[in-house]
Parts: structure tokens; sequence; C-alpha cells
């Protein structure tokens, strides 16, 4: 198995030890960013991060103490101790985008080709999906929507499948969205979308962890073995929604075909960080940063939706995981 990544030495990490084991452990630093680390925050979470210059850089999602959904540039040198811009992003348009800022929330980041691409939930009449891409994490010019309302978790892949640009996304309501499935498209251009193929549904098992709804987590992760997708699935308690992590294998070249998918959760809301705050009971990963050369894994995550936190894996392990407890009613 090969992870078809650039090295990347100075990934955060923490090795696991015999009280944090699993596929995925925790950092011992969780949470990484405190939801009061601005002086108007309510909550940060739901974020995301790339390496950038000699350090990280990345979007995060902050709600202000007017409820108000807003994201934020950010830098870190190590990818644990974070400095945020305490102005959110001012968006300059490439085009005539239509209407004026409404919010923004549940950031991707993704290095393509010579440039970073930013993709979140954008406010139109509900919610869809922005686009945006910066050089710097200081200017930032917003495109087109890529679709009407209503969609959310828009991830572009790291390069283009074929000759386009290409993309998961999960159509939506205008609500909390009781339901979910994946899906997948191309564009040629950023602007206009099409293509558009199933990839994978929820798991309907009463009481499953991905049962209710499935959305697409960080950029995919090109390996030999396929694109290994961690996503978010969702399952309905008696107390509300439950929020947890796993994984999924796509055809390298046809990325709407699934080649695996892991009945059991990778990592599930256990810490009190996890099951205490503005929404409990919520493991909802965005971002990852990976080691091509050691196949280390750093994923964050947003935690009750109130706080941004961190898991160490290897790829090869989630791999295996993904073949040795196959889902055999996905």
């Amino acid at each position: 198995m090969k992870v078809l990544a650039k090295p990347l030495p100075n990934i955060p990490w923490e090795n696991p030890s015999c009280s944090n084991p699993g596929v995925l452990w925790r950092s011992t630093c969780n949470p990484i960013i405190g939801r009061n680390i601005l002086p108007n925050s309510n909550s940060v979470f739901n974020s995301a991060v790339v390496p950038f210059e000699e350090g990280f850089a990345g979007v995060f999602r902050v709600d202000n103490r007017a409820m108000e959904m807003r994201i934020h540039a950010g830098f870190s040198e190590d990818g644990v101790n974070w400095n945020l811009d305490p102005d959110p992003i001012e968006f300059f348009p490439d085009s005539d985008v239509p209407g004026p800022f409404v919010y923004g929330y549940d950031p991707r980041v993704t290095w393509i080709e010579d440039r970073y691409y930013v993709t979140w939930c954008n406010g139109y009449h509900g919610p869809t999906i922005g686009v945006a891409w910066t050089k710097d994490f200081r200017t930032f010019h917003q495109k087109e929507n890529a679709f009407v309302p209503f969609n959310r978790n828009g991830v572009l892949f790291p390069r283009k499948i074929g000759d386009r640009f290409a993309m998961l996304n999960r159509p939506s309501d205008n609500g909390h969205t009781p339901f979910g499935d994946i899906f997948y498209c191309e564009s040629p251009d950023l602007e206009f979308w099409g293509r558009h193929r199933h990839v994978m549904s929820p798991v309907k098992i009463e009481k499953g962890w991905q049962s209710t709804k499935i959305g697409a987590g960080p950029v995919p992760i090109e390996t030999s073995e396929g694109w290994l997708l961690i996503y978010h699935g969702v399952q309905t308690s008696c107390n509300g929604y439950v929020y947890s992590m796993g994984a999924a294998l796509l055809d390298l070249d046809q990325p709407w075909k699934v080649i695996g998918r892991a009945q059991p959760f990778l990592l599930a809301p256990w810490m009190n960080y996890e099951m205490v705050g503005d929404v409990p009971n919520v493991a909802f990963p965005c971002a990852a940063l990976v080691d091509g050369e050691t196949g280390r894994i750093s994923v964050y995550y947003g935690a009750a939706d109130t706080v941004t936190c961190l898991a160490f894996g290897y790829v090869e392990n989630i791999i295996d995981f993904i073949k040795s407890n196959p889902e055999p009613n996905a």
C-alpha cells in the first residue's frame, strides 16, 4: 500500500498509548482550540487545515456571541497551537456572485495545481456550497456557488479526475436534514457542475451509527488501494443526533464506485468534550494531514459543535480496518 502524498515530516503527532488505543487515537492536548480563543467567539469547530509554507494554515468555523456563523483564517507553526484572525474572511468575487454574504460554516480546504480552494456551506436562500480560492490565506477570491440550495458537505478531490475537477456533496433540506446520501459530481471550470453520481447511502439498520445520514469529511486521500474517505455518520437516538466518524475506499478512476466500507465506526463521541457542548455527542471530521512517507494521518474534527480536536492514526491501518470489517448492508 502506498500513500500518494508528499512527505510531511512536521505533521502533528502523538504515539498511541495503552490508555488511548484504537485505529484512531485522540490527542492528549484535546481540545486543541477552545471555544473562546477569540474575544467574541462562542465556539470554534468543524474547521479545515492544510500544510502552508513552513507550517500550517486553515479556515475555521467561528460562531460568534451573537451566534452568527462565520469563517476565519488561521496559522500555526506546529498544527496544534493556532492563531486565528479575529476578523472573518472577506471574500472578493471573481464574478457577479449573487447576493451578500449571509453565513458560512463547515469549510474544507484543498491544494489543487497552484492554489488552495476553499469550499463551505454558504447561505444563499438556504444552504449551498460556496467556492473560493487563495494563495496566501489573506486574500480570498469567491467563485459562483456550486449548486442551488439545498446542499452541504462540499468536498473537493485534491486533483482532477480525468480532465475535470471533482467534488463530493450531500443534497439536503433547509433544516437539520433527517436524511442524507453522498453524491459525486464533476466540473470543467469549478463553475458548471454535472455528471452527478450516487456514491453511498446511510445504512438503514435501527440505531446504527450511520443509519440517519452520512456526509463527506476531509479531502479524500489518494492511495494505491483507492481514495480513502473519512466521513461522518449520524444516528438518531432518543436524545437526538449522534455524529461519529467512519471510513470507506473509493475507486481511483471512478470515485462514485465504493470499493469497501467499514461496518464499525472509527471514532465516536466518548470523551466529555465530545459529549458536552452546544450540540452534544458530535465528532465531526473536516480535515486530515497526511505524511506520504510514513503514512501517518492527523484528523481534525469538531467536538460537540464547540471546540476543535485532533486524532492520529496510520492510513494503512485504516484501510486494513475497512477490509477486515466490511459493511454487509451497504
